[in-house]
């Protein structure tokens, strides 16, 4: 398999604009997080592909592509929790609304048509049609399936496709399933979704198929990329509106980390280990550990730094930080802060250190909160539940953008390493 590079096309990110309700919408998908309920992570994935990734695991080749957009300022979703077949046996797959997303420009067809998707971690259906409507080319095949997905904050329901899709040069898929919507609700100013969960999200969603590949599935499946692997490189906002983002398919992008990757496998505790559950324990400064070793998850779909609710206390009492009203957000005054402590995540062999920097909401941003000018606002919240559920941690974009991850359904495991903006003092 040769060894390309696909150059970079930066993400542009925007924030959302209400996203004073980000602390009920992280809160709610935690708990869909919680119920646990259909075991369709990447162990579930690679239990049941095991024999089909063997013998591509040790190839060392990779193909990177970065790939960008702009988040939709309102009723975006970045990602999904499962819920339970209904029982007319449609796949139920909830997504709730995020502070900060993410899309990409997707070429379908050919000549492709450029349409600008929500890129989502947690869903793996790819479709197409909320804004722009699907122009069909020479690729284009109607299998005249009907696709049916709901996603808590929004739905669709359409038409199967099969067509060509084109990430970026040098990443072109041929023959891919994609839902054409004939009807979508809850998404503004994007036309649709890419998803880059585990394949067996899409099982039911398709009338008479079990499960339709992913993308990545596919980019894997034709030989474009050696492993199953996304790699994500964040960095931390500071405007509404910024470019700072890339998403590598098949491999890792060097220039965004420093340092090395350091793995660790998707933890066994459910339902944890169910999505991209990993167990970490976390401490504030150096000798209060606030969360004991648990099993938790990595949510690109999540903006805030979720924690059990007694670590949630621990923390509070720690920074002295004060409930606001408006935001529901814990904020603290100056002093406060210059007094504050780096959080420390001990995940496997390697310690992550999220700087008191880190823990507060880009200060330009306050408007978007609803917020005060110039007030401090942090990202460390309740999930709402004690720990001891086994999921008493969700990392979500708050966390991420001050580190490199990698979801590798491959070998099953979740990668950190620090960045340039690890210990930025961006806010």
């Amino acid at each position: 398999m040769p060894h390309f590079v696909v150059k970079a096309l930066p993400f542009t990110t925007r924030v959302a604009q209400g996203a004073r309700n980000i602390l009920a919408a992280d809160q709610a998908r935690a708990s869909k997080f919680l119920s646990g309920v259909h075991p369709h992570g990447p162990l579930a994935f690679r239990a049941g592909h095991k024999h089909h990734h063997h013998h591509h695991r040790h190839h060392h080749a990779h193909a990177e592509a970065a790939s960008g957009g702009e988040d939709a300022t309102s009723g975006g979703s970045t990602g999904t929790a499962p819920q339970a077949p209904s029982a007319a046996g449609d796949s139920s797959v909830d997504v709730t609304d995020a502070g900060i997303t993410y899309t990409m420009s997707v070429g379908v067809g050919s000549p492709a048509t450029q349409y600008t998707l929500l890129i989502d971690t947690g869903s793996s259906n790819t479709w197409v049609g909320a804004g722009q409507a699907y122009n069909p080319t020479s690729t284009s095949t109607d299998t005249r399936n009907t696709v049916n997905v709901s996603y808590g904050s929004g739905s669709f329901t359409g038409t199967e496709y099969i067509d060509e899709v084109t990430l970026a040069p040098g990443l072109v898929i041929q023959q891919q399933s994609i839902g054409v919507a004939s009807q979508a609700t809850g998404f503004n100013d994007v036309d649709g979704i890419i998803g880059i969960g585990p394949v067996d999200l899409t099982a039911n969603t398709v009338k008479g198929t079990s499960t339709v590949p992913t993308v990545t599935d596919n980019l894997f499946k034709q030989g474009t990329i050696p492993i199953e692997s996304i790699g994500i490189s964040y960095v931390p906002s500071t405007s509404a509106s910024a470019v700072n983002g890339e998403l590598t398919f098949g491999g890792t992008d060097s220039s965004k980390f420093t340092g090395t990757i350091s793995y660790v496998p998707i933890t066994t505790t459910s339902p944890a280990s169910n999505y991209w559950g990993i167990d970490q324990s976390i401490s504030y400064g150096t000798d209060n550990t606030i969360l004991d070793l648990t099993a938790g998850i990595v949510d690109t779909g999540t903006t805030l730094l979720m924690i059990a609710t007694d670590a949630f206390q621990a923390y509070q009492k720690a920074t002295g930080a004060k409930s606001d009203s408006t935001t529901g957000l814990l904020t603290v005054t100056e002093s406060q802060f210059e007094n504050m402590q780096s959080l420390f995540f001990q995940i496997g062999d390697q310690t992550l250190e999220l700087t008191p920097n880190a823990q507060i909401w880009p200060r330009a941003l306050n408007s978007t909160l609803g917020g005060e000018e110039g007030k401090i606002y942090l990202i460390v919240a309740d999930m709402g539940s004690n720990s001891g559920s086994g999921l008493d941690f969700i990392d979500g974009f708050g966390f991420l953008q001050r580190f490199y991850s990698v979801f590798d359904t491959t070998n099953a495991q979740v990668g950190f390493a620090t960045t340039e903006f690890t210990t930025a003092e961006t806010n």
